[in-house]
């Protein structure tokens, strides 16, 4: 499996909400990146198996860019990806797997859609909660998120860390059905 995160580099961006994906790989291997051209990489082992993190380098809106040479780098088919990143139209603390579907509005996915001619591809998405009234979408997706907000998160993070090991043992459609409907509270 190659969990690909997906994020916005360096610190302008680091704990911002659109970096969640980067973030969810940082919580599950923080140290020791080793950079290709288009993305860094890691791999750690997840319930008895070898999964490849990895996050584009190539910024948000360009995600697709980095994917063929992910692809081409771990020897991987698009049956052995896995995308996670940020969804504004979840409640923080929810997460959504899915086997595949549109872009939803999120251009990072719409850049991976684009690259890989497919729809086709698995994907874990995070809430990061609705924006404010009056606010401005860029401006909240790259707020970072408060203390209270972090709690949540954390917690979020081992929620998804089990869905993976689900994922590995017993199959996308099982972490689905148990992990859709579960809300993760401070």
């Amino acid at each position: 499996m190659v969990v690909v995160g997906l994020g916005n580099p360096g610190p302008r961006y680091a704990f911002t909400r659109h970096n969640v994906g980067f973030l969810f790989l940082d919580f599950l291997k923080n140290k020791d990146w080793k950079t290709e051209k288009y993305f860094a990489w890691n791999k750690i082992n997840l319930a008895g198996n070898e999964v490849a993190l990895v996050k584009p380098l190539t910024y948000m809106n360009l995600s697709g860019l980095a994917m063929p040479h992910v692809l081409k780098f771990f020897s991987a088919s698009l049956d052995d990806i896995i995308v996670v990143y940020d969804d504004v139209s979840l409640k923080l603390g929810k997460i959504r797997i899915r086997k595949k579907g549109s872009d939803g509005g999120h251009n990072g996915m719409k850049s991976i859609i684009q690259a890989l001619g497919t729809q086709e591809i698995k994907r874990i998405r995070v809430g990061i909660g609705d924006k404010p009234e009056g606010m401005d979408l860029v401006n909240f997706v790259l707020g970072e998120f408060s203390d209270e907000e972090w709690i949540i998160l954390n917690k979020v993070f081992e929620v998804m860390k089990e869905a993976l090991e689900v994922i590995l043992v017993e199959g996308i459609e099982k972490a689905m059905s148990i992990y859709n409907s579960l809300e993760v509270r401070a």
